[in-house]
Formats: C-alpha cells, structure tokens, sequence
C-alpha cells in the first residue's frame, strides 16, 4: 500500500502545481486569477493528499504487504480477497429512491420527505441484504 500512497502524494503534488500555474496563467490573461477551475484543482489537491494519506496511515497500521516487496511473486497475493455479491437489486432501489427526493426539491417538500423516508428503507435493505434468506451468513 506505501506505493499507492506515494503515487497519489505525488499527483497531489502534481496538482497542486499545476492549481498554481493555471492560477497564474488566468491571471495573466484576465487580470483576475479564476476562480471555478482554481477551486476544482485546490479540491482535487485536497482529496489526492487525502487518499495518499488514508493509504499511507493504513500501510503503517497493517504492515508490508505483497505488493510492496520488489521480489515478491504473484502468489505471495493469494488468498481470500473478501465477500463480493453476486447479485442485489438494492442498489436499483437506493438510486430511485434518490431520485425520488431529489425530484422532491423541485416538487415540493412533502415529496421530499416521502423521498427520504424511502432511500432510509432502501439503505437499511441494502445493509441487511444478507442477513436472511438463501445467502443469509
């Protein structure tokens, strides 16, 4: 994990070099740097230095791992990865139920709560998917 966390560290830094040319270029070119594109580049400085920094902190937490070791082989990373589902239908109905609030803004605000009140059933269905029936653990 240290070489995922230092690859988004460096494109952190990548952009952050890059939010400060463009900074200065809109500048140069409108006397007023710009402020949207400064803002979104600043943002993805920010997430990248974050996501280095989780993968960094967890890489210190749970040790060396295959994919740090130059001399490892493909079978050092064997074993079980985790639980994948093979299929479920909560997904679907979190996003209608989304849709549904969010439709509920332009509608009205009484659409907006039964919107709400759905995506909560929704996502309690989706988090205890598998504690019933045929794939019940």
């Amino acid at each position: 994990m240290k070489v995922q966390g230092w690859l988004f560290l460096l494109c952190g830094l990548f952009f952050a070099g890059v939010d400060v040319a463009y900074w200065f270029w809109t500048k140069a070119a409108t006397g007023t740097g710009e402020p949207v594109g400064t803002t979104a580049m600043a943002i993805s400085v920010g997430f990248a230095f974050m996501i280095g920094y989780y993968l960094m902190f967890t890489a210190r937490r749970i040790g060396d791992q295959p994919e740090d070791n130059k001399q490892a082989d493909i079978s050092d990373g064997a074993g079980e990865i985790g639980f994948f589902s093979p299929h479920s239908w909560w997904p679907l109905f979190v996003c209608l139920a989304a849709a549904f609030a969010f439709a509920g803004f332009v509608i009205g605000f009484w659409m907006f709560l039964i919107g709400l009140f759905l995506i909560i059933l929704a996502m309690i269905g989706f988090v205890f998917q598998y504690y019933r029936g045929h794939f019940s653990h």
